[in-house]
């Protein structure tokens, strides 16, 4: 069973959808003992950083989430999701991230001709093959929502980058730690091919 993290600010049903679809056994939950269950983990994310961080502090899931991280089962961050495994974010000086990774999450600059929020298709330039990018052309498309966007400090663990104005770091991985900042249930068959990556992994325990 995949666990669709329910911390009150999420895009969970758009999410649990997409996994339904492809045949994916997926649950939202708000419960700590079923997320330590769970064969597979992800962290949705539409909002703001600090309402979110809050969020999970009064659900009591951050530490939860944490040790299922650290348990080195499948994980994916989605949006504000892959944002919140950071220190923290321009959006909200002062609240502290997960802090599983090191960076920046830095505000989108207003530059000439590009809107704020970032919203629609873009192509990825994959950094690194396999994972939940199994199998995918070499510049798919996907679809963002976004007015921050992550600089890495280990550029390591960079999966693939988009350029907005900007270079923006796209997604990460780190074992079988994964987080975008775009949406995969939003972004067709390229998407649900990455969702069903991450079921694969999930599935090989």
């Amino acid at each position: 069973m995949i666990a669709v993290i329910d911390y009150g600010a999420g895009n969970l049903q758009s999410v649990e959808k997409a996994f339904r679809f492809i045949g994916c056994d997926a649950e939202v939950t708000a419960d700590a003992k079923v997320l330590q269950s769970a064969s597979a983990a992800v962290l949705p994310g539409v909002g703001a950083f600090g309402d979110a961080m809050r969020s999970m502090e009064k659900s009591s899931l951050v530490q939860p989430l944490l040790d299922f991280i650290a348990s080195g089962r499948p994980f994916l961050g989605i949006c504000l999701g892959l944002q919140l495994l950071f220190e923290g974010s321009e959006e909200a000086p002062g609240v502290r991230g997960l802090g599983v990774l090191k960076g920046k999450i830095l505000r989108i600059p207003k530059l000439s001709g590009l809107k704020i929020p970032h919203v629609g298709w873009n192509s990825l330039d994959i950094k690194i093959n396999g994972g939940i990018f199994s199998g995918l052309e070499e510049h798919p498309y996907v679809y963002f929502v976004h007015s921050y966007y992550l600089k890495a400090e280990d550029r390591g663990i960079v999966s693939s980058t988009a350029s907005y104005g900007i270079t923006i770091d796209a997604s990460v991985q780190r074992g079988n730690m994964f987080a975008v900042q775009f949406h995969p249930e939003k972004s067709g068959r390229t998407g649900l091919r990455m969702l069903c990556n991450f079921a694969e992994l999930a599935q090989r325990g």
